[in-house]
């Protein structure tokens, strides 16, 4: 890294800002972000977002999601938790989401039904807090008795349970960033006397444990737990608290990030991500350049490796092959909000440290196309996976369903979009967004408003009020358009040298009155799937165009989520790829044959090389204007002549998905986090893992999972195994019933096979609607490796 963050002992961070002696002013020195009360959104489609999630969240029931804390710590709660994810194990976890939403909500906008509801669950969280006695603030299911096990010693990890608890660590995390959040954007001092006692509480636990007990325990997600330690070694000065976010912090993960290697392909991407946040703020503090190094390295590979063009991430929540995006395509649980919310969070981190543009470049194309785009517009519904598979669809939340983690992250994500738009060091000024907002300059007196119509309209001005020499760094995008990025300042045109992809600096004595115009020029550009496969993306500026498609006349989808545990994902019909819009031509010339279509919003028509089956002409837009319905997003290319012969390739093994995801009526994808959980996963000393890209889960005991059948029309389940285990021996019941005795004796070569077990007559006459699927070892043996999970209809 090139900058090493000033040391603990020089910045004590209170409810206003730190108190650290301002860096010298040179290229590459640490800068600030201001706080989110000093910047006011105007009209945009971010100002609308900001309003709508406030409207959200002001729908949200508080005693729903203050009841798991009053239950655990025995007092009656006011009324029933929330379902979904609230009252199945990770209670609590969107209360403390909950906090932060309700704080920044107030910071960005003054709201003060936002400050008066925060400060009311603040006090009945604080009535909870001193009931438990010891600091103790959560709402997991009997937690008590499983934190005296941890701090015992008696632990039992996996990779998404502890002590057979989903994702504790995870789940109170939410708890200590919203108490930290209440008190850095409201000043609220009651949030940071219950921080301190919840951190003391938390280090208490650890004391005794040695580091190889802590490193086992990190085997469950925890969220970002070594960030909030470093957070609270920040605002109390106590460097016991930094030591605290060091053992916290997984070496299985850092490891290999300080080696410069990447090893995330497998991995769960959500769980590492704050990791990593947590080692770069823990190697800020400590000024341990490795650890920032190595926060760096996992960015790079991340952004510019693992990243499609909207700014996400991941497909089924993990990392996969870096040669091999073809997941993203065939699979509809593409990336995850979570995921590039806590990217932002790392990337504005790393540009604190050292601001260089690239890192505004993925903020600002993922702050448009995933972030803006993950809200439902008219509602205020917020999406847990976005597919980039051709012509699928998102599912949205709503204010009293759907109590996913993407909702917790959700309810923060659009009241931050001040975060961003600029950032300061002494006289300086970096201008990095192009969003209308206010913004006052408190050490300099100088207010700056901008003003634009952007993206509809390809230019921004400022104005400025306010007396004081200053620097203004004015963002040159990488995206803008060679030789047409100008600028002036009152009317006269400013000269300049610099290179798109970096800033054009103005020092002089700004006075009242002053105006800034900025010409944004913008050109239609084609962006390869990371795999460099014929899958590209249409991006015009930093926005990504896509189109609304209909492949099936009258069709109904529903774009809401009910309540059940699996109703993020858009389970509707998938289409097949074969019929997907694609552009048939010679080059990539087309692109420039993209017709803006009259109006005040940005539109195109579709150029000629388009090729649709059924469908009339398309107009491609905004993603973030897109919203219930099916789209295009990545469009196969391919020339004319070769069309034929694509439609062939491909298509035998597209239609046999298509016809296995209609007769399978429930799935598991064995050591895959979320449909594990979603299928409340249970085992006695069992073990999950990854080979040959796949996931797998054995057991020396035993491990189960929750099937539903809703209409009770299974006939078979269908189990993938791996043709090279050999020796192992297990039972497959169902509702206790034996189904099959299974015994692998490596004999079906190196490739996955599978097999078909009948459902008998009284399984499938039951009345119940679930299946209760348990594999039991033989004594001595291994149930499994399991590769894959299918409970298929006739």
């Amino acid at each position: 890294m090139k900058t090493i963050i000033p040391a603990l002992s020089l910045c004590i961070l209170t409810a206003t800002g730190c108190s650290k002696p301002q860096p010298p002013s040179a290229s590459g020195a640490p800068v600030e972000k201001f706080p989110l009360a000093d910047v006011r959104l105007l009209d945009s489609p971010f100002k609308h977002a900001q309003d709508k999630n406030i409207e959200y969240i002001l729908a949200m029931d508080p005693d729903r999601l203050l009841a798991p804390y009053l239950r655990e710590a025995g007092l009656e709660p006011e009324a029933e938790s929330y379902g979904n994810w609230e009252n199945t194990g990770l209670d609590g976890h969107i209360g403390g989401h909950y906090l932060t939403a309700l704080s920044l909500a107030y910071a960005a906008t003054g709201n003060r039904e936002a400050k008066t509801r925060l400060d009311t669950m603040l006090d009945i969280l604080q009535r909870a807090q001193r009931e438990n006695g010891d600091g103790y603030l959560g709402g997991i299911p009997d937690g008590a008795s499983m934190w005296r096990q941890i701090a015992a010693g008696e632990i039992d990890a996996g990779l998404f349970s502890l002590n057979e608890k989903w994702v504790p660590l995870y789940n109170i995390h939410k708890t200590y960033a919203g108490l930290r959040d209440a008190w850095l954007h409201t000043g609220s001092e009651q949030a940071r006397e219950m921080l301190i006692e919840l951190s003391d509480w938390g280090a208490r636990l650890i004391a005794k444990l040695s580091d190889e007990q802590v490193q086992e325990m990190l085997r469950s997600e925890h969220g970002g737990l070594n960030e909030v330690y470093a957070d609270v070694a920040e605002i109390t000065g106590d460097r016991k608290y930094l030591e605290v976010a060091r053992r916290l912090s997984h070496r299985q993960i850092l490891q290999p990030l300080e080696e410069h290697r990447d090893a995330l392909t497998g991995l769960h991407a959500n769980t590492q991500i704050p990791k990593v946040i947590g080692y770069k703020r823990v190697g800020d503090l400590a000024g341990n350049s490795q650890w920032q190094d190595a926060a760096e390295y996992f960015w790079n590979q991340v952004v510019e490796e693992r990243t499609v063009a909207i700014g996400g991430n991941s497909v089924r929540e993990h990392f996969h092959e870096l040669d091999d995006f073809s997941p993203m395509v065939e699979e509809v649980e593409g990336p995850e909000t979570c995921n590039t919310y806590n990217m932002l969070k790392l990337t504005e981190l790393l540009y604190r440290g050292d601001p260089e543009p690239r890192y505004v470049r993925y903020y600002e194309r993922a702050l448009y196309n995933h972030i803006l785009s993950s809200q439902n517009p008219d509602t205020g519904g917020l999406v847990y996976f976005t597919p980039m598979r051709p012509q699928h669809y998102r599912i949205y939340s709503q204010p009293q369903k759907a109590m996913w983690c993407c909702v917790g992250s959700g309810i923060e994500n659009h009241s931050k979009y001040g975060e961003m738009i600029y950032a300061h060091r002494g006289d300086e000024l970096f201008v990095n967004l192009f969003i209308p907002s206010r913004l006052q300059w408190h050490e300099t007196g100088l207010t700056l408003t901008q003003r634009n119509r952007f993206p509809d309209a390809e230019n921004t001005a400022l104005e400025i009020q306010g007396d004081a020499e200053a620097t203004l760094h004015l963002r040159y995008p990488a995206w803008a358009s060679e030789g047409e990025f100008r600028i002036r300042v009152n009317g006269e045109a400013v000269s300049h040298r610099a290179e798109a992809g970096s800033y054009v600096s103005i020092r002089r004595h700004w006075q009242n009155g002053d105006r800034i115009e900025i010409d944004l020029p913008m050109h239609a550009e084609l962006e390869q799937m990371p795999d460099q496969s014929d899958y590209f993306a249409l991006v015009y500026g930093p926005v990504v165009l896509a189109a609304k498609t209909e492949p099936f006349a009258d069709e109904q989808l529903d774009f809401f989520a009910d309540d059940s545990r699996m109703g993020h994902i858009a389970s509707g019909p998938m289409c097949a790829l074969e019929s997907a819009p694609l552009f048939a031509s010679e080059d990539h010339s087309f692109i420039r044959d993209l017709e803006p279509l009259p109006g005040d919003s940005l539109r195109f028509a579709a150029p000629e090389a388009l090729r649709t089956e059924g469908q009339g002409a398309l107009e491609l837009i905004p993603f973030f204007r897109l919203h219930e319905a099916r789209y295009m997003l990545y469009w196969p290319v391919t020339t004319p002549e070769k069309l034929a012969e694509r439609r062939r390739t491909g298509t035998e093994a597209d239609r046999a998905r298509l016809a296995l995801a209609e007769q399978t009526i429930d799935s598991v994808s064995p050591g895959e986090q979320q449909p594990e959980s979603d299928h409340f996963f249970a085992g006695g000393d069992t073990e999950a893992g990854i080979h040959k890209g796949r996931h797998w889960r054995h057991a020396s005991d035993w491990f189960s999972y929750r099937l539903r059948d809703p209409q009770r029309e299974a006939q078979t389940l269908r189990i993938t195994y791996y043709g090279l285990d050999d020796g192992r021996e297990f039972d497959i019941l169902l509702n206790g019933t034996k189904l099959a005795d299974v015994s692998l004796e490596g004999d079906r070569g190196d490739e996955f096979f599978s097999v078909d077990y009948a459902l008998p007559a009284a399984l499938r006459d039951r009345e119940d609607a679930a299946l209760e699927l348990r594999f039991e070892a033989e004594p001595g043996s291994v149930a499994g490796g399991i590769y894959g999970v299918r409970l298929l209809r006739e």
